[in-house]
């Protein structure tokens, strides 16, 4: 599967923007899907995940209350919302697409995934 994350630019500390990832290839349905970031000198972390069937979502505590993952399987697409946003916030975002849990057991790490986008830029201004 191939991964394009798009939709990120400059915005205010408190505004809200809704980054994309466009999958092509195998159908998006057979992935579980997942939004990352990397902050300026820091490593990559893990900010939502969503499972193949929509059912379960997960968020980092970064995240909780503030940002939404959701997906459409008609177009292909992940999406993440995010509100309030902080300068802290300010990373590339990446998405990735992990094919099978083991165990069933979802670990959101970016060591796990299986396929990775390029990123697309977010800046918070102050």
């Amino acid at each position: 599967v191939q991964l394009q994350a798009s939709g990120g630019g400059l915005v205010q500390t408190g505004g809200s923007l809704r980054v994309s990832c466009a999958a092509s290839g195998r159908t998006f349905s057979s992935y579980h899907m997942g939004w990352f970031r990397r902050a300026p000198g820091k490593e990559r972390e893990f900010v939502a995940g969503i499972t193949r069937s929509g059912g379960s979502t997960y968020y980092a505590d970064s995240a909780k209350g503030r940002f939404t993952i959701s997906g459409d399987n008609a177009k292909n697409t992940v999406y993440l919302q995010m509100n309030s946003l902080k300068p802290e916030d300010t990373a590339v975002y990446y998405c990735a697409a992990k094919s099978t849990f083991l165990y069933g057991r979802a670990v959101w790490s970016p060591g796990n995934m299986d396929y990775w986008g390029k990123g697309t830029l977010v800046t918070v201004s102050s």
